[in-house]
C-alpha cells in the first residue's frame, strides 16, 4: 500500500460549518475511491506567509491516507484546483520515515498535534523553586601605575 499526505488550505471568509463541509468533500472522494484514511488534522486558522488571492490567512487541514494505486491522485488535485474554496494544496507521497515520523507524532513521542496539556498528579506535592542566589561581587584591586622616573632638565647652553 502506498501512503500519501494531502494539506491543503481554505479560505477564511467561509462559515465553520461550510469549512467542514468541504473537507468532508475530500474525506469522502478519497473514500469513494477505496482509500484508507488514516488521520485528519485540522491545524486551524493560520497566518499565510505572504497573500493568497488578497488573504493573509486560512484555515489549514491536513488529510494522511493510504491507496492501493496512485491513481486517486491525479482526480484528487484535479478536485482541488476546481475548487474555488482552496487556496493553495500539496499532495506528497510518504516513504517509510515520513509515515513513522507522522505514527510517532499521534502517538504523541514526538510533538504532538494537540498542545501539551500540564499534568497534575492528585496527591503529589511540588515544590516552589528558590531563587537563584545573588551573583558574588569580586571587587578587583586598585593598581597604580608606579611613579614616573624624574629625569633632570637639559640645558642647551654650552659650559
Amino acid at each position: 500500500m502506498n501512503h500519501y499526505e494531502v494539506n491543503f488550505i481554505i479560505d477564511p471568509v467561509l462559515s465553520g460549518d461550510e469549512i467542514k463541509s468541504t473537507a468532508k468533500v475530500y474525506e469522502s472522494l478519497l473514500k469513494d475511491n477505496e482509500c484508507q484514511i488514516v488521520h485528519v488534522n485540522e491545524m486551524g486558522l493560520k497566518q499565510l506567509a505572504y497573500p493568497i488571492n488578497k488573504r493573509t490567512s486560512g484555515v489549514y487541514y491536513c488529510i494522511e491516507f493510504s491507496s492501493l494505486s496512485g491513481g486517486i491522485i491525479a482526480k484528487l488535485e484535479l478536485a482541488l484546483r476546481r475548487d474555488e474554496r482552496i487556496i493553495r494544496h500539496l499532495s506528497v507521497k510518504l516513504d517509510k520515515y515520513g509515515v513513522k515520523y507522522n505514527d510517532d507524532r499521534r502517538t504523541g513521542k514526538i510533538t504532538s498535534y494537540k498542545k501539551k496539556e500540564k499534568k497534575k498528579v492528585e496527591g503529589e506535592v511540588v515544590a516552589p523553586i528558590a531563587p537563584a542566589p545573588a551573583p558574588v561581587v569580586v571587587e578587583k584591586p586598585v593598581v597604580t601605575p608606579p611613579p614616573a622616573p624624574v629625569v633632570p632638565p637639559v640645558s642647551n647652553e654650552e659650559e
